[in-house]
């Protein structure tokens, strides 16, 4: 285990869309590893995400020294900005951010490491394995768009695979929900808000009685209704630019989660129509009221593996292996692998040893990093097929 690749990519800042600096590194360590040059390829996922970025999906594909179907390992690359300048330090078995004000970013460096570690083993340490596929993936952080822009037939089309990202490298996440994200404008009249505010219809009245007629309805947070569960989040609120003003005009950015589609649906129409019934409600003295616009788009949709399915049971035989208890757990967050399992190739997540992630408190736990790179080298080498 290098410790020093993983605090040298720790350091680094890539925000997800600014993920040039990652990438150039990557190349270069696989250059140092002795990866032929015609088995590393850049995608122009970048051009087709909803964030015009830097940089593609990193892709390695390895021919194999044996024959088998081919395996797949992923990682993304980007952080979420308060990680950009890091200051990575070991203390007491762990790493840690010596700047207070920073996050250290290991989700999901350490998925880089990790792939970095196996690479190594097969190509400078010579380790038989079957046909083999390393993506690193760009934009996890703010909608998978990586995953979900990459193209099969340029990761070789893999029969399975493994996603390492989380905290625990002993957790086998099988399953996750899917997310929705909603983009709400709404328009009012603009008033002087002293001499006439009976002429104007406030956009940020109508977004408030909006928001407080989901949560009054029970449809924002944790939503339960008739033995179906989701979640639902108004996140991002933005209108105003003056007190004298009447706000004409309020940009909403909201969500909806479920494990199950047709109520993660069900989820965002009461959001939509609760912003609808509040434009109705919020009138001037002439009665015009306001109005909303939307727009929405999938971010990803759920999955769950079958607990025997193969990439399942080599995840946890090589734990077991390794003198590991696995654990199967369901995500309530997107990962790269609801947008894989969506392309087909069946993929379970394995954590690398983060612990408190996108927090100024992150740490990285070097035993359990440790145990994350022995775990994928095993899934890389073992002879099951």
């Amino acid at each position: 285990m290098n410790v020093g690749t993983l605090l040298e990519l720790l350091a680094l800042p890539g925000k997800s869309g600014q993920e040039r600096l990652i990438a150039d590194y990557v190349k270069a360590a696989l250059i140092g590893i002795g990866v032929p040059n015609d088995c590393v390829f850049e995608d122009d996922a970048y051009e087709r995400t909803a964030i015009r970025g830097d940089a593609g999906n990193l892709i390695v594909r390895l021919p194999g020294t044996r024959p088998g179907p081919r395996r797949l390992f992923t990682a993304h690359m980007d952080t979420v900005p308060i990680c950009v300048g890091a200051k990575p330090v070991v203390e007491e078995g762990q790493i840690r951010s010596d700047d207070p004000a920073t996050g250290l970013g290991g989700d999901d460096r350490t998925g880089v490491g990790v792939l970095l570690e196996t690479i190594a083993a097969l190509v400078a340490r010579g380790a038989p394995h079957p046909p083999t596929t390393f993506c690193f993936f760009v934009q996890e952080e703010v909608g998978l768009h990586g995953a979900r822009c990459v193209r099969v037939e340029d990761m070789g089309h893999p029969a399975f695979g493994f996603n390492f990202d989380g905290g625990s490298p002993a957790k086998l996440t099988i399953g996750a929900t899917g997310g929705y994200r909603l983009s709400i404008e709404l328009f009012g009249r603009a008033s002087h808000a002293g001499g006439a505010p009976e002429e104007g219809v406030s956009a940020i009245v109508a977004a408030s009685r909006a928001i407080a007629d989901l949560a009054d309805r029970g449809w924002h947070g944790k939503v339960e209704m008739e033995g179906r569960s989701g979640t639902s989040n108004v996140g991002v609120f933005n209108g105003g630019h003056s007190t004298n003003v009447v706000t004409d005009r309020v940009s909403i950015r909201a969500e909806a989660r479920s494990h199950d589609p047709a109520f993660r649906k069900t989820i965002a129409s009461e959001i939509e129509e609760a912003f609808r019934g509040a434009c109705v409600q919020t009138t001037n003295l002439r009665g015009e009221c306001a109005r909303a616009e939307f727009q929405g788009r999938l971010d990803y949709e759920s999955f769950a593996l079958d607990p025997n399915s193969r990439c399942v049971t080599m995840a946890r035989q090589a734990l077991e292996r390794l003198g590991s208890v696995p654990e199967l757990a369901i995500s309530n967050g997107g990962l790269d692998a609801n947008w894989l399992n969506a392309h087909g190739i069946p993929t379970v997540t394995l954590g690398c040893g983060q612990r408190s992630i996108h927090t100024v408190e992150e740490r990285v736990d070097l035993a359990d990093y440790a145990l994350a790179c022995r775990t994928a080298i095993e899934l890389a080498t073992s002879a099951e097929d």
